[in-house]
């Protein structure tokens, strides 16, 4: 028991921080509301109709969301094999090269259509 004590203190004032903060909050923070205020999600704009649906978002959005996704995934498989490359040998080298060409595949997909553009 005497090894989890640490832990067991550290979540204690994690959450005696988050009580503290929350109660704080309501007691010290602004009472004024509105309508607009009181909406869920409320960012202080007024909200526009939006079309049956909910609308469309443009192809430039998830070209931008795949080109994250691309290069996030390749730094974070790139990065251990870059540690552990002497120990991994030809067959991790090789396994590496297909990985590449895979996620190179994504990216000139991107590329063709017209994801790297900023307009």
């Amino acid at each position: 028991m005497n090894a989890y004590t640490p832990i067991l203190v550290l979540g204690a004032i994690a959450a005696a921080f988050a009580i503290f903060s929350v109660v704080a909050a309501s007691v010290i923070g602004p009472k004024r509301y509105n309508r607009a205020k009181l909406e869920a999600y409320e960012c202080g704009i007024e909200p526009t109709p939006q079309p049956a649906g909910g609308g469309r978002f443009p192809v430039k959005y998830y070209l931008t969301a795949m080109l994250f996704i691309v290069f996030d995934i390749e730094i974070v498989f790139l990065y251990p094999w870059a540690v552990h490359f002497d120990s991994l040998g030809l067959f991790g080298l090789a396994e590496m090269l297909v990985f590449v060409a895979l996620i190179g595949v994504a990216y000139a997909y991107d590329w063709r259509r017209g994801g790297l553009e900023w307009d």
